[in-house]
């Protein structure tokens, strides 16, 4: 067997083909990837998306049909792609890798195999590219999972892919953690490796984050952490629910307001 498939990676790529001139620049980041790893992408977008499914095709993507009963559930049916490779990432449709990215998340996990996550920082970028705020919380993003706030972003992370299916997944009932609780149930199986080098980029849309997306997703990952609580610990998990909502909230809306300033210039 080549060494190189089997050190692969496999990267999901959900769209519903309706930000085509994005898709193309995830794609050309993605592809960007292949000069230090070997990489195979999954796009899975609806059937009738044919303009992205055919760009898509045109960089060497594989592509499946969405079943269409939401995002956990895309990028499940992505996963059921995997043939030799050992990793996994997952990016958006407008998200981008940086340069070596990938090669840097990888080379961690080769160094420890009791690690089953690596993650590095994540550039938030606006609809043109310009670099509104970059996360990178390092092993503080660790401390916190259980309690407080989702510092790891998710497109810059690399899940040991044996790891991943051992949990079984993503939850496909979950909207908006599930790449939380897929993080707090790899905790059981694995270390974290915990990077400050921004290795992906979360592009920011103001106009699409409403405040009652953010109340469901907030409530949602509430829910997710209590699960994962020990049972004489959930009582008291109001005591700080309050605070972290309090604070994410006003992470968003300066991340917000930093990209409608950067619009007007």
């Amino acid at each position: 067997m080549d060494q190189s498939a089997d050190n692969g990676i496999l990267v999901v790529l959900p769209t519903l083909g309706e930000r085509l001139e994005f898709l193309r620049e995830t794609l050309e980041s993605v592809d960007a990837q292949r000069a230090s790893v070997e990489v195979t992408v999954v796009v899975v977008a609806p059937p009738g998306a044919e303009a992205a499914r055919s760009l898509a095709r045109e960089f060497g993507a594989l592509v499946v049909d969405d079943p269409k009963t939401g995002i956990s559930a895309a990028i499940n049916r992505g996963l059921t792609a995997r043939t030799t490779e050992r990793y996994y990432a997952w990016i958006g449709d407008d998200d981008l890798f940086r340069p070596g990215g990938l090669a840097l998340l990888r080379s961690r996990l080769q160094q420890d195999p009791d690690a089953v996550v690596a993650f590095g920082g994540c550039e938030y970028i606006d609809p043109q590219g310009r670099v509104l705020w970059v996360s990178a919380a390092g092993r503080l993003a660790t401390f916190l999972l259980p309690w407080g706030p989702d510092l790891i972003p998710n497109p810059a992370a690399l899940i040991r892919f044996d790891a991943l299916e051992a949990i079984g997944g993503f939850k496909e009932e979950l909207r908006f953690a599930m790449d939380l609780d897929a993080f707090l149930s790899l905790r059981k199986h694995g270390r974290f490796i915990a990077l400050r080098t921004p290795v992906a980029a979360f592009r920011w849309h103001p106009e699409s984050l409403t405040v009652a997306n953010r109340r469901r997703s907030s409530a949602e990952s509430e829910a997710v952490k209590h699960q994962h609580l020990p049972r004489v610990i959930r009582p008291f998990a109001p005591v700080w629910d309050l605070p972290v909502r309090w604070a994410s909230a006003l992470a968003a809306s300066r991340v917000t307001a930093r990209a409608r300033r950067a619009r007007r210039v």
